[in-house]
């Protein structure tokens, strides 16, 4: 559950941040900007924007790497469902190969 609550949180952050920095920067609301061009504002503005989206990507992944990963534990009906079907596709390719060694 907290895994989903990082992540909603993390996409929250991903979308409100950016669009508050080019509203304050649209808006003069940060010093300074009103004497900006409006060439650089654009760039300045979406070039923060885009900064801040990694800076929180970057995060995220630092509270993914910090979770331990000993607490999570794969469901077995799941684990078996997929060894099945790994020997399932090995057995299949091994005899759609054979006919092949025939024909030679």
């Amino acid at each position: 559950m907290r895994v989903i609550q990082k992540f909603s949180i993390a996409s929250l952050f991903m979308w409100a941040v950016p669009i508050a920095i080019l509203y304050a920067f649209n808006n003069n609301l940060l010093p300074g900007t009103s004497n900006l061009s409006p060439h650089s504002l654009t760039l300045v503005s979406g070039f923060l924007a885009v900064i801040s989206v990694n800076i929180v990507i970057a995060f995220y992944i630092y509270l993914a790497m910090r979770e331990p990963a000993d607490k999570h534990e794969p469901d077995p009906k799941f684990l078996a469902e997929a060894k099945a079907s790994i020997n399932q596709s090995t057995g299949d390719a091994q005899q759609s190969s054979q006919p092949l060694k025939k024909q030679q």
